[in-house]
């Protein structure tokens, strides 16, 4: 019988600085057997171990349209991540997963979708944005927003830069202060971006992909529109009464809620939140789902 509890042994092949205390890890499973079999969602996440140290919960930062690597963007923040800081290329680590419901691309697919980062919150929404992305042609006019508090806080920066200059999605970024006097792009709390954009309950979506150039509203109606959204705690209570407002249902905003998974299949009984457990049930949960829960709102 298979041991849910084992982690297969993987490979750090590239580590890449986002700041001082954020970097991206890339991973390669050592079996190709299992290389080829492991298959996710965005939205999940893995369990990474450290021998001799232990393990903790990772969201996935990479698409599965881009499989072979598994890249993780963690922040050091105890015990398990200290020591994945010490770690250099080639070191090997255990894996387990990938855990959780992940975004529910069957119900977003053939509607608008608007993704809301904060800060840290970039890294697990990530997934989502390049498997849009490359799979374009499901999707109808896809926008981002991401904040973050000053430029260098910002993750992904080159790669989010670039997407300033496609047609195929709306991309703004912005920081709550410019620090360095070199930041281009808005200046503000992510909920600011909402005033840019034609993100109205009254308004009517234009057909076709010519509405969707970087110099044009993003015109939706929130009717046919998802909204997924990670960031720190204060952030979801602006951005959540923004969407309310902009007339979102909220079984159609989606969020991510990060816990202390322990086991990642319900068994610990560590992450629950109300009668959910966020390992199984979430990490993803509705607007819907989690807004009578205390220990979310």
């Amino acid at each position: 019988m298979c041991n849910p509890y084992m982690p297969y042994l993987a490979k750090i092949i590239r580590i890449i600085p986002q700041m001082d205390d954020v970097r991206l890890f890339q991973i390669r499973f050592e079996d190709e057997k299992i290389r080829d079999e492991f298959k996710h969602r965005p939205g999940q996440f893995v369990m990474v171990s450290v021998l001799g140290t232990g393990e903790a919960p990772i969201s996935i930062s990479s698409s599965p349209t881009r499989s072979g690597i598994i890249e993780l963007c963690i922040r050091k923040a105890g015990k398990v991540t200290d020591a994945l800081f010490r770690l250099k290329e080639n070191d090997a680590i255990g894996l387990r997963g990938p855990y959780g419901n992940g975004y529910f691309l069957e119900r977003i697919k053939g509607n608008n979708l608007l993704i809301v980062a904060g800060g840290i919150g970039m890294a697990p929404l990530r997934s989502l944005l390049w498997y849009s992305l490359d799979n374009r042609d499901d999707f109808h006019d896809i926008i981002l927003m991401y904040g973050t508090k000053t430029p260098n806080e910002m993750l992904f920066k080159d790669e989010l830069f670039s997407l300033l200059y496609r047609n195929d999605i709306r991309c703004l970024l912005t920081v709550d202060r410019d620090d360095t006097g070199t930041w281009k792009a808005n200046v503000g709390v992510v909920t600011k971006l909402f005033d840019l954009v034609g993100l109205d309950a009254n308004t009517q979506r234009h057909e076709g992909r010519e509405t969707q150039g970087k110099n044009n509203s993003f015109v939706n109606t929130s009717a046919t529109t998802y909204a997924a959204i990670c960031g720190p705690p204060i952030m979801y209570q602006f951005v959540l009464q923004k969407l309310i407002e902009c007339g979102f249902p909220k079984d159609r905003i989606m969020m991510s809620l990060e816990r202390r998974m322990q086991c990642g299949i319900g068994k610990c009984l560590h992450c629950s939140v109300g009668y959910k457990y966020t390992c199984t049930d979430g990490p993803i949960f509705t607007y819907w789902d989690v807004m009578n829960m205390q220990e979310v709102v």
